[in-house]
């Protein structure tokens, strides 16, 4: 019996030592990034946004967004079979978010996960670093056709985050992706904040003074018909706007 028990102390310890040597791995693996820089547009592992023309004018929350290699150099899916690779379209970076790559789960296989969904992570497509679970989702919409309503910018960028099981999440989409940089992401500057908003602004007071407050009403009706398609094809038809 004495020899069951240390041969189960030994198993135990050894088990411990190999995950707290993975651990330390990790995190050696974890390079440090460089400091964000807007001027040069170096990003490194931030998500990324900018308004759209046109589309954000009448409804400011929707915008282009894009994710970033640990270099700072932004990718973004914005048109059919291909994704952008240090050209983000539609102008300049408006405002930013910096991830965590502890937050995420690198692996090779399904002894060396660290999240808690192995199986289902193998599914989405697990990878071994940020580098290249963002250089895997840009070959897989390589071969995608870009529409703004069923497969985006923001569907690219959900795709990356689920195979770095980012948060231990893997239920990234349009939806949450959206709310994530809008909610908590950081302005660039001023001017970053006139150019997302001043438009929008003007068309609002250009139509109530042209058509009266019912042009309010229209453009609200919109707005809402908007966030209402996202959400019923992300939540509700499931399956809609996956690509």
């Amino acid at each position: 019996k004495s020899t069951e028990t240390r041969s189960s102390m030994e198993l135990t310890g050894a088990g411990d030592f190999e995950h707290i040597n993975r651990d330390r791995r990790m995190r050696h693996e974890l390079w440090p990034l460089n400091a964000v820089d807007s001027k040069m547009a170096c990003f490194p592992c931030c998500l990324v946004w900018t308004p759209l023309p046109v589309v954000s004018w009448l409804a400011p929350f929707i915008g282009h967004v894009g994710i970033c290699r640990e270099d700072g150099t932004i990718l973004d899916f914005a048109g059919s079979n291909f994704v952008h690779v240090n050209d983000f379209a539609f102008g300049a970076v408006a405002r930013y978010l910096d991830l965590d790559r502890e937050q995420c789960c690198f692996s090779p296989n399904l002894s060396g996960h660290t999240c808690k969904h192995a199986y289902k992570h193998m599914e989405h497509g697990a990878a071994m670093s940020w580098d290249d679970a963002l250089n895997l989702s840009m070959r897989h919409f390589e071969h995608k056709s870009y529409n703004l309503f069923t497969c985006n910018c923001h569907s690219y960028v959900a795709n990356c985050l689920n195979r770095l099981c980012y948060g231990g999440n893997l239920k990234w989409n349009m939806v949450n992706v959206a709310a994530l940089i809008l909610s908590k992401g950081h302005w660039v500057g001023s001017m970053s904040v006139v150019r997302s908003f001043f438009p929008f602004v003007a068309v609002l007071c250009l139509g109530i003074s042209m058509v009266g407050w019912s042009f309010l009403f229209g453009l609200g009706s919109f707005s809402l018909l908007l966030g209402f398609w996202y959400f019923l094809g992300t939540y509700c038809a499931k399956g809609l706007l996956q690509c």
